[in-house]
C-alpha cells in the first residue's frame, strides 16, 4: 500500500466537493432540459425525483472514496478514536447551541418546522434523507483535509478541515444559494471542524454530531 502524502488527502477532500458538485450539474444543466423548466418551477414529484437522483449519486462517490483511501492508503475512516473527557463534550454541547442558535435566527424560528410546513411530510422526509447524504461529502471533505494539513504543518490542534469545508462548501453556498446562507455556512463549517477535533477524530461520533447540527 502507498503511504498518503499530504497532497493525496487534499485530492480526495476536493474529489469529495467535486462529488457534491454533482448535484449542480443536475439542478442547473441535465434536469431542466429534462423538465423544460428551472429548479424553481418543479413539481413536487420532481424535486423528490432530484434528490433522490443526487443522493445516488452523493452515495456512490462517497463509498469510492472510503473505498479507495482504505485500498490505496490504508486509511481507515472508521477507526475508533479515544476516549472524550467531560471538558470536550461540554465543549461540543457548547458548538450544538451554538449552531442551533444560529439557525434559529437564520431562519427566523425553527429550521425543521418551517421546512415541514413548507414541504409537507413526503416531501420533507426526502429533503433530510437528502441532508444524510450531503453530510457525509461534507464530513469527508473535512476528515482528508484535516489530514492533509497535518501532514504538512504537524499541527494536530488547529481544525484545518473545517477550514477546507468553509473554503469549498462554503462558499459555495454564496453561488448557490445567497450571501446570508454563505455566510451561516462558513461559520458552521469552521464550527465542524472544532467539533471533529473535540471528538478525537472518531468519526462514529463525529458524523451524527454534524448531521444535528447541519439540519437542526
Amino acid at each position: 500500500m502507498k503511504k498518503a502524502s499530504g497532497i493525496n488527502y487534499l485530492s480526495l477532500a476536493m474529489l469529495a466537493f467535486a462529488s457534491i458538485g454533482l448535484e449542480v450539474l443536475l439542478a442547473f444543466l441535465i434536469e431542466p432540459m429534462i423538465y423544460g423548466s428551472p429548479m424553481n418551477e418543479w413539481t413536487d414529484l420532481q424535486v423528490i425525483i432530484h434528490w433522490v437522483v443526487t443522493c445516488s449519486l452523493w452515495g456512490a462517490a462517497s463509498w469510492c472514496i472510503i473505498h479507495f483511501a482504505k485500498k490505496i492508503y490504508n486509511f481507515d475512516l472508521f477507526q475508533k478514536g479515544n476516549k472524550m473527557s467531560a471538558w470536550q463534550w461540554a465543549l461540543v454541547a457548547v458548538f450544538i447551541i451554538g449552531s442551533l442558535v444560529l439557525s434559529y435566527f437564520d431562519w427566523n424560528g425553527s429550521k425543521v418546522i418551517k421546512e415541514f410546513y413548507a414541504n409537507g411530510p413526503i416531501k420533507f422526509v426526502f429533503q433530510y434523507i437528502y441532508y444524510i447524504f450531503e453530510t457525509v461529502l461534507v464530513t469527508l471533505i473535512l476528515v482528508f483535509g484535516q489530514n492533509a494539513f497535518e501532514k504538512w504543518f504537524h499541527k494536530q490542534n488547529i481544525p484545518y478541515g473545517g477550514i477546507i469545508v468553509a473554503i469549498t462548501w462554503g462558499i459555495g453556498h454564496f453561488f448557490t444559494k445567497d450571501i446570508l446562507t454563505g455566510i451561516v455556512t462558513v461559520i458552521s463549517g469552521m464550527a465542524f471542524g472544532s467539533v471533529y477535533l473535540l471528538v478525537n477524530r472518531d468519526i462514529r461520533k463525529a458524523y451524527p454530531i454534524l448531521w444535528i447540527m447541519f439540519v437542526l
